[in-house]
């Protein structure tokens, strides 16, 4: 009885001592192989970490890979058979010996045994797209999208680079039919050139081609800032909601909130001041006279020749200069024409457009006084037509 007591607490403390040994090696074996070495030099995990390092220090070195290591992680492979590590490692080694296609069984096997395997989705990926086999490259890349700690901004440039090719367009349009979050990303990195606008809207679907996607205002601006502003209101008018009619400010009124800038109203939420829609078509305006700034702002098109805008103000400012309309041709640093809003409301605002001014940026602004005093007016619809006339 005695001593089978004795062999059940010398089984049980060999047990505690494996289990601590065990639990040790899986916590230092990733970061201190060194370490992990001394509790259990041949565990497997302890096998693969040493074998990664060694790899590691040789390509660091740019020396030849010690056979025994490969060996080593072979040998972690057999009593880990569910470690992902080991067949990285050979596909790897398999591609450096030329063996493409048994290289990516490997890389295949490992992300069976760990689908959430960063090194096989980007080897599988590198090797999808070397063999051609273009949607299936991107599946793997969309999958590094979701498995990154940056998420999709991490591998949307590289997707972003391979649709700016004609002839990947189907299999891009393919890749988004289930990756929706992908999609959103790879559209914005593309549309910061507007080199790109071809590719945008030729991959971009429909549930991506509404007044609020992320990359339409960022394609406009691309399109404005290249000078290509007739096919930044084109696009605008057809995705962004904006009206295609001749009127000559859009939302003149103060009711459509809808359509994205630069076309329609930017409107000031800052220390320079307010301005809000509110109902009864009027624009409410405070300036809160600390500072200069932009209160309200618009791309407009006006062909070249004599205007009059009229904008009638309910209120005050607080002095002559307080509040200004301005029009600036784009790219240009001072204004063509400007006038304060009281003269404008009192007598309407003539001005002329040049031949060389293709597109103008229409302003309210704020311009402080020796005194810090707040302005506070309301606009009614604005009204803007050829020809001047006499006031």
């Amino acid at each position: 009885m005695i001593v089978r007591r004795l062999i059940v607490v010398a089984l049980a403390l060999l047990l505690a001592v494996q289990v601590v040994r065990n639990a040790a090696v899986q916590a230092l074996a990733p970061l201190h192989p060194e370490s992990a070495a001394k509790f259990w030099k041949h565990h497997p995990a302890v096998e693969i970490s040493q074998g990664l390092a060694d790899i590691g220090t040789a390509s660091r070195q740019r020396s030849k890979i010690n056979p025994a290591t490969f060996a080593m992680i072979d040998d972690a492979a057999l009593k880990s058979p569910l470690s992902p590590e080991p067949f990285l490692v050979h596909g790897v080694q398999l591609q450096l010996g030329g063996k493409a296609e048994e290289a990516s069984r490997a890389f295949l096997a490992a992300q069976r045994r760990d689908p959430r395997s960063l090194p096989a989705a980007y080897f599988l990926a590198s090797y999808y797209f070397r063999a051609g086999a273009a949607l299936e490259g991107l599946k793997q890349t969309a999958l590094l999208a979701r498995l990154s700690p940056e998420g999709t901004a991490s591998v949307a440039p590289y997707v972003a680079a391979y649709a700016q090719n004609r002839a990947n367009w189907p299999q891009i349009r393919e890749l988004f039919r289930t990756q929706g979050d992908l999609e959103d990303s790879v559209l914005a990195a593309l549309a910061r050139e507007s080199a790109n606008t071809d590719a945008i809207l030729a991959i971009a679907d429909a549930r991506h081609r509404k007044p609020d996607s992320v990359w339409l205002p960022m394609l406009l601006d691309s399109l404005v800032a290249s000078g290509d502003y007739g096919r930044a209101k084109a696009i605008w008018t057809s995705i962004g909601g904006g009206h295609a009619g001749n009127r000559l400010i859009y939302d003149s009124d103060f009711s459509s909130a809808d359509a994205p800038t630069p076309f329609n109203w930017t409107l000031a939420s800052s220390t320079v001041g307010l301005a809000e829609r509110q109902s009864g078509n009027r624009l409410h305006v405070i300036f809160y006279g600390s500072e200069d700034g932009a209160l309200a702002t618009q791309l407009v098109l006006l062909p070249p020749g004599a205007y009059n805008l009229k904008a009638q103000i309910v209120g005050a400012p607080t002095h002559a200069e307080a509040l200004q309309w301005t029009l600036r041709c784009d790219k240009a640093r001072d204004p063509i024409a400007t006038i304060t809003a009281d003269q404008a409301a009192k007598h309407g605002w003539n001005f002329l457009v040049p031949a060389n001014c293709p597109a103008q940026w229409l302003q309210l602004s704020g311009r402080s006084g020796d005194v810090t005093q707040q302005s506070d007016v309301t606009f009614a619809p604005l009204t803007l037509a050829r020809g001047a006339e006499n006031g």
